[in-house]
């Protein structure tokens, strides 16, 4: 029933989870669709750092940032990450306001908990410590009435030689759609952590109770394993230090930038101003005002991590062709 697949690249890794899932999945039927699933894989990222797809299909980094930051932002607000990924969370939000199952609160103030700031300081007293552990769904969403759940059960962290390993349980994940956005902002995570501890980047493991590709997404999946293998363009590693501060002025600027897409690109290390950078031209190409391409194309050649050329390049093609 459960497999071992592990590869350096998230491609390669959702490459192989797709083949595994053609081949062994069962058919299934659910409320959300009728989908394949395999039971209880395990799937191991040995470079965290190679999180960003580089397909065609499922190149998709601004969401994922988008993803990431909705997190760090300590809050579960719809408009958040509406902004990113429009309609996707509508269901899940009985307000309208809030998303119940959001990661923002749970993973910086659950219940008055600060989880993250939890792992640090245990990870600093005791480096060896098995008790890292942060707790994304409880027993309160189980007996909840509403579908909209945390897929996440727990987040465990491992400092072993030097290194911060991430052992990550979902009770649930989708493989075309949110397996790679959760990788991305799990290792990312991971790596913040490292940083915070002044240690190495260790390996990713994801372990999936229900891993499942919904009938909806076979056609996409299709076409991405035709695609075939990518090139191996990791992103840069974190500039080491205390990250947080670089955390706050980007969510600042993310908030600034919403309403002024030509908003200043903060003077800060240049891994962090890249972030800036993709924020500024995701806003530009969405509001898309007079002079949005001349300054998307001002931006673009100030990236300094060329791991994000292709993304880039995508996002102000479909900008270049409408003359904005």
């Amino acid at each position: 029933m459960s497999v071992r697949i592990e590869a350096s690249t998230v491609d390669d890794l959702l490459n192989k989870a797709l083949q595994h899932l053609f081949a062994k999945g069962e058919p299934r039927k659910a409320t959300r669709g009728d989908f394949c699933e395999v039971i209880g894989p395990t799937f191991v990222l040995t470079n965290p750092r190679a999180r960003l797809s580089r397909s065609e299909s499922r190149s998709k980094v601004f969401s994922a940032i988008g993803e990431l930051f909705w997190y760090l932002s300590k809050a579960n607000e719809l408009d958040y990450i509406d902004w990113f990924v429009p309609d996707k969370y509508q269901n899940e939000s009985a307000d309208k306001k809030t998303v119940r199952s959001g990661y923002g609160n749970r993973l910086f103030n659950w219940r008055g908990i600060d989880q993250v700031q939890n792992v640090i300081d245990l990870l600093s007293r005791k480096p060896s410590s098995r008790q890292a552990v942060i707790q994304i769904i409880d027993a309160d969403d189980v007996d909840s009435e509403e579908d909209a759940i945390p897929c996440t059960c727990t987040l465990q962290f491992l400092l072993r030689d030097g290194q911060l390993h991430l052992l990550v349980s979902m009770r649930s994940n989708d493989t075309y759609l949110g397996f790679p956005h959760d990788i991305f902002a799990f290792t990312m995570l991971q790596e913040l952590i490292a940083r915070t501890l002044n240690v190495e980047l260790g390996t990713y493991l994801h372990t999936v109770g229900s891993f499942h590709l919904y009938d909806k997404h076979i056609e996409g999946a299709g076409e991405y394993l035709r695609e075939g293998f990518q090139n191996i363009v990791p992103m840069a590693p974190m500039p080491m230090g205390d990250p947080w501060n670089g955390i706050k002025e980007i969510l600042e600027f993310e908030a600034g930038v919403r309403v002024d897409p030509f908003a200043e690109i903060p003077a800060m290390d240049p891994y962090w101003a890249d972030i800036c950078r993709l924020l500024a031209i995701y806003s530009l190409t969405k509001l898309r005002p007079a002079g949005a391409l001349a300054a998307c194309e001002q931006i673009a050649g100030a990236i300094t991590n060329k791991a994000y050329g292709m993304f880039i390049d995508a996002r102000v093609s479909k900008l270049r062709d409408s003359n904005v």
